[in-house]
C-alpha cells in the first residue's frame, strides 16, 4: 500500500529533492515513517528548532539554486517556521514548507494544537498555500507548490492533515472530471527585452559621461557580461549587499557595497555619476541612490515588478541579466570623457582603500573587530562558502572582507534576521561537504540560536569530506548595531538593560562539544588565530573578544546625523568614543 506520506516523499524525490530540513512531531509522524522507508533517498536533516530548519531550507536555496524544503508538525512547529520563510520571501528564494495538521474530522473543533494554518501562512506563502483534504490531491498539490516556488522565487506551503498522510493513495487514477494528473516538471524561459527598448537603453548609456553600475543578486551568473559592459562604458561599479559576491572585488573600478553599511567609494560614485545602469538590484537604501534629476537611469531585472520600484527609471529592461547585457553590449559605445571618469573612479577606490588601511590598524579594547574580519581575506580558501549573520558583523563583512572570485556568501539581507549564519552555513556544508565553510556572527546572534545549532555541527561533522567549518564569534557583550542605531537615529544613550549580552565562553563551549575552540584576545594574534581555525582537523569556533566602542558610522554621514550620535555619546560620558567618531570622519574627509 502507498500511503499519502509515501507518495509525498516519493514525489519530492522525483522533483530532485534529496534533503529536507525539519523537526519531528506527532503531526508529521507518518511522513517521518515514509522518510525511513525511503532508505535515505530523501535525507531528513534535523535542526534544533523549526525556525532553524526554515533558515536551512532558505540557505539551501541560496547556495545551490535548488528549491529548499522544510518540514514541521502542526501548531507551534508550524508557527516556528515563519521567520525563516519570511527570509525566503523577502530575499526571493524558492522554498516549500510541508506542515502537518490535525486530522480532518477534528478541523474546526478547537482541537489540541489546531491552528488555522492557511490563514497563518497566507502572507508569507502568498503565491501558493494549500491544505490537502484527500490523498488524491497530494501529488498535484505538491507539484504546484514546487513549481510555483521555483517560478516565482518565493516560499509556498503544503498542509497535510495526519489522516491524509496515513490514507492509501491510488497508484493510477482514471482520467475523469475533477481528477488531476500532474507532472513534476518545470522550465525556464529565455527572457530578453524588446529590440526598441535595448536601442533606447544603449543610446542613453552612450550619451552619459559619468556612468555607474549598481549590481545586485539578480546579476549572478552574469559577472563576465557586467565586467565587459563596465569596461566598455568606462563605468564604476557598486553592489548591493546581496550583490557583493557577484564580481571580483579586486577590479580597479569596483567601489564596493552601496548603502548605510557600505563604502565611501560607492557613496561617492552614486553622488557624482550622471548615468546609472542597475543590474538585478532592488536595493532599499534609497538615500544612497543618485538624487532625483541627477542621473538618467536604465534598469535590468528579470522580474518586471522590480523595475522603477526603488528609483526613477528612464528605460526599463525586463530580462535575464546575462542575456540582456549580451544583447546590449554590441549597441553600446564608449562615452565621451570615459577615460577621465575612469581615473576619477579609480581615485575613489584608492581613497577607500586608504580608509580601510587606517581603520583596520586602529587599536581596540582588546581587539579591533574590523581588523579581525579584514584579516580573513588573506586566509579565506578559494573554494570556501561564507555565511554572514546580522549585526555589526554585517558592516565589517561588507566593508573589510574581500571575497575570492566565485566564493558564495549569503545573509538575511532584506528581512535582516539575527541567527541566520549557522543554519545557512550548515545548509551550505551539507550541500557541498567537500568545501570549507566560514560563518561570521556576533555574540547576540550566537546566544539567540547559534549555540544550539553548534550541537548540530558537532553531530554531523564526522560525515564531511572536508571538516573545515569555522564560526567566528565577535564577542563584545553588546548588541552593537542596536546600540549605534539608538545613538544615531534617536540621539539617545545606549540602554544597557536591553543591549547587554551576557558573558559566555564560546571557545570553551565548542571544546565541550568536541570541536576546536580558539580564543582571540590579543591583537598580535589575529592572523595566527585565523590560520589555526582553518587548519583545524574539525569544526572550530574562533571567539574574538572585540571592542564594542568601534563606531558603526555610515559612509559620508550627514553632519546632523553625526551631531545626533554625539549628543547620545555626551549623555553616556563617552568622550573617548566620540573622539573615535571624529577620527573616522577625518579619515573620510581626507579620502
Amino acid at each position: 500500500m502507498t500511503t499519502g506520506a509515501d507518495a509525498l516523499v516519493g514525489r519530492l524525490h522525483e522533483w530532485g529533492v534529496r534533503r529536507i530540513f525539519g523537526y519531528a512531531g506527532d503531526g508529521v509522524d507518518p511522513i517521518l515513517g515514509a522518510l525511513r522507508r525511503a532508505a535515505g533517498a530523501v535525507e531528513l536533516v534535523t535542526a534544533r528548532h523549526e525556525e532553524m530548519a526554515a533558515f536551512m531550507a532558505t540557505g539551501h536555496a541560496k547556495y545551490t539554486g535548488e528549491v529548499g524544503v522544510c518540514l514541521a508538525t502542526q501548531g507551534p512547529g508550524a508557527i516556528h517556521l515563519l521567520t525563516g520563510l519570511y527570509d525566503a520571501k523577502l530575499d526571493r528564494k524558492p522554498v516549500v514548507a510541508i506542515v502537518g495538521q490535525v486530522v480532518t474530522t477534528a478541523l474546526g473543533s478547537g482541537y489540541q494544537q489546531e491552528v488555522d494554518l492557511p490563514v497563518l501562512f497566507k502572507d508569507v506563502c502568498g503565491q501558493y498555500v494549500q491544505e490537502v483534504r484527500t490523498p488524491e490531491q497530494l501529488r498535484h498539490v505538491l507539484d504546484n507548490a514546487v513549481r510555483t516556488a521555483i517560478a516565482t522565487s518565493s516560499p509556498t506551503c503544503v498542509i497535510v492533515p495526519h489522516d491524509v498522510q496515513q490514507a492509501e493513495v491510488p497508484d493510477a487514477a482514471p482520467a475523469e472530471h475533477g481528477r488531476i494528473t500532474s507532472a513534476p516538471v518545470v522550465a525556464h524561459p529565455r527572457v530578453v527585452p524588446a529590440g526598441d527598448d535595448l536601442a533606447r537603453a544603449a543610446e542613453l548609456l552612450t550619451r552619459g559621461s559619468r556612468v555607474a553600475l549598481l549590481v545586485g543578486q539578480g546579476a549572478r551568473g552574469a559577472a563576465d557580461e557586467v565586467v565587459r559592459i563596465a569596461e566598455r562604458l568606462g563605468a564604476g561599479v557598486a553592489t548591493s549587499l546581496l550583490g557583493k559576491p557577484v564580481l571580483d572585488e579586486s577590479l580597479p573600478f569596483h567601489c564596493g557595497v552601496m548603502g548605510h553599511l557600505g563604502t565611501t567609494a560607492a557613496t561617492d560614485l552614486m553622488r557624482t555619476c550622471d548615468t546609472l545602469l542597475v543590474v538585478g538590484s532592488s536595493d532599499p537604501w534609497t538615500e544612497y541612490y543618485p538624487q532625483p534629476g541627477q542621473a538618467r537611469t536604465v534598469q535590468i531585472d528579470l522580474h518586471a515588478r522590480n523595475l522603477g520600484a526603488k528609483h526613477p527609471v528612464d528605460v526599463a529592461l525586463a530580462g535575464d541579466a546575462a542575456e540582456t547585457l549580451r544583447a546590449l553590449l554590441p549597441l553600446v559605445h564608449e562615452p565621451a570623457g570615459a577615460s577621465q571618469w575612469r581615473d576619477r573612479v579609480r581615485g575613489m577606490r584608492e581613497a577607500w582603500d586608504g580608509v580601510v588601511a587606517a581603520r583596520v590598524s586602529e587599536p581596540g579594547e582588546p581587539v579591533n573587530p574590523q581588523a579581525v574580519v579584514h584579516a580573513l581575506t588573506a586566509y579565506l580558501p578559494s573554494d570556501a562558502q561564507v555565511a554572514v549573520d546580522v549585526g555589526s558583523v554585517t558592516y565589517w563583512y561588507a566593508r573589510f572582507l574581500r571575497l575570492p572570485p566565485g566564493v558564495p556568501a549569503h545573509l538575511s539581507s532584506t528581512l535582516a534576521s539575527m541567527g541566520s549564519a549557522l543554519p545557512y552555513g550548515l545548509a551550505a556544508k551539507l550541500a557541498r561537504p567537500d568545501r570549507p565553510v566560514v560563518c561570521l556572527a556576533g555574540d547576540g546572534a550566537m546566544q539567540m540560536n547559534g549555540l544550539s545549532e553548534l550541537i548540530t555541527v558537532a553531530a554531523r561533522w564526522h560525515e564531511w569530506a572536508d571538516p573545515r567549518f569555522v564560526v567566528l564569534v565577535l564577542h563584545n557583550r553588546d548588541l552593537a548595531e542596536v546600540s549605534w542605531e539608538q545613538r544615531e537615529m534617536e540621539g539617545e544613550p545606549r540602554f544597557p538593560v536591553s543591549q547587554d549580552v551576557p558573558e559566555f565562553p564560546y571557545a570553551q563551549y565548542a571544546r565541550l562539544l568536541g570541536l576546536r575552540g580558539v580564543l582571540l584576545d590579543d591583537p598580535a594574534r589575529v592572523e595566527r588565530a585565523w590560520h589555526d581555525a582553518l587548519a583545524a582537523d574539525r569544526p572550530c569556533v574562533l571567539e574574538a573578544v572585540v571592542d564594542p566602542a568601534t563606531p558603526l558610522l555610515a559612509p559620508r554621514a550627514p553632519d546632523e546625523k553625526v551631531a545626533t550620535m554625539r549628543q547620545a555619546l555626551d549623555q553616556e560620558g563617552a568622550a573617548d568614543v566620540a573622539a573615535r567618531v571624529d577620527r573616522q570622519r577625518g579619515q573620510e574627509r581626507a579620502s
